[in-house]
């Protein structure tokens, strides 16, 4: 309900009448924000549910484990070269599991802009990964 009622306040400008009353328009909202809830406590449930399925970890190979290693570092790296814009919605909705509307709301950035600093951070992160891959592009 506090997301729905922040919503309201920060798009109060962006009501437009002939498109419906304002009871139709806060309900509109807060139905959104409950789906928005819904979609990201059934993602956590099925993540959830996959984890208790896995077997236990088997010990990794020590090539296998540098490998991974080197991967999170370049993750990492490529990550700390994108502007913060970019890298600050990435890590909410990857690591944080917010929604782009959660994002936004959060960040209090239109859903447009979160959803554009989405797609252009991971087309950068695409790049930068290819750069920095051995055998890459360099």
């Amino acid at each position: 309900m506090q997301e729905t009622f922040i919503q309201v306040w920060k798009q109060a400008a962006s009501y437009d009448a002939g498109r419906g009353g304002p009871m139709a328009w806060v309900v509109t909202i807060a139905r959104s924000r409950a789906i928005d809830r819904l979609r990201t406590r059934a993602a956590v449930d099925r993540a959830e549910a996959q984890l208790e399925e896995i077997d236990p970890p088997q010990p990794t190979p020590p090539a296998e484990a540098v490998e991974q290693r080197q991967m999170r570092e370049r993750v990492k790296s490529a990550l700390a070269a994108l502007p913060e814009e970019q890298r600050s919605v990435l890590e909410l909705a990857y690591f944080q599991g917010l929604t782009q509307s959660e994002i936004a709301i959060r960040l209090g950035n239109p859903l447009g802009t979160v959803k554009t600093r989405v797609r252009l951070g991971l087309a950068r992160l695409a790049v930068l990964l290819d750069t920095a891959a051995p055998g890459g592009a360099s």
